[in-house]
């Protein structure tokens, strides 16, 4: 659902604008969308990623941590997202002018993962975050997200994505030179991520998850 305003709206605004209740929004462009309530398949993909990766980077002993919620400021457009997983490092927060009071990120070095479970929007973890999120060579105002994930475990979207018939993948979005490189991940491939090279973890293991 859209929210309706005279004008487009900038991330203050709409800080401002945001309510005290339980439900959550984003800003797509100047334009306030409402989060629905995910399923319950959803938040056991979104559950079991956020588990995986926990115990990765406490194996590692790295300052990095997985917040209930949190935004991701795009700085080139106004847009602010709620990622269905956010890995944050810790040591970059008190660089961040937004976070103590906003809850609110906009830096590269503060996010090391970010990672979409694909619902009936798709659209938006295939194109609008997958273009904010990244940084242009020509636009060097944009974020930079160095690893994206658009898990699809529900097989939704274009065929162009995940194949004719369709079938659950998942993305691993790496930033080189500017731009995403997008690597899929099917069956019991293992997911080959550059944060955490020794991840053990199979697409069909987060597959599984939503069962």
């Amino acid at each position: 659902m859209t929210q309706a305003f005279p004008k487009l709206l900038t991330f203050n605004e709409f800080i401002e604008w945001y309510p005290n209740n339980d439900k959550r929004y984003e800003l797509h462009r100047g334009v306030i969308v409402e989060i629905f309530a995910p399923t319950g398949a959803h938040e056991k993909v979104v559950g079991f990623i956020a588990r995986k990766l926990t115990v990765e980077f406490d194996r590692l002993n790295l300052p990095y941590t997985i917040p209930k919620t949190a935004l991701v400021k795009t700085p080139s457009a106004e847009s602010t997202y709620s990622p269905d997983v956010l890995l944050l490092n810790l040591d970059n927060l008190d660089d961040e002018l937004l976070f103590q009071k906003q809850s609110t990120v906009s830096q590269a070095a503060s996010v090391p993962i970010v990672i979409e479970v694909v619902s009936t929007n798709w659209r938006d973890d295939y194109y609008n975050k997958l273009r904010d999120y990244v940084r242009v060579a020509s636009r060097r105002e944009e974020m930079g997200i160095p690893e994206y994930w658009i898990a699809n475990y529900a097989a939704l979207g274009a065929r162009k994505f995940i194949g004719n018939p369709k079938q659950s993948t998942i993305f691993v979005c790496e930033l080189v030179d500017g731009e995403y490189q997008m690597t899929p991940f099917q069956g019991n491939t293992a997911i080959s991520s550059p944060t955490f090279p020794q991840l053990n973890l199979t697409a069909q293991q987060i597959f599984d998850a939503a069962n």
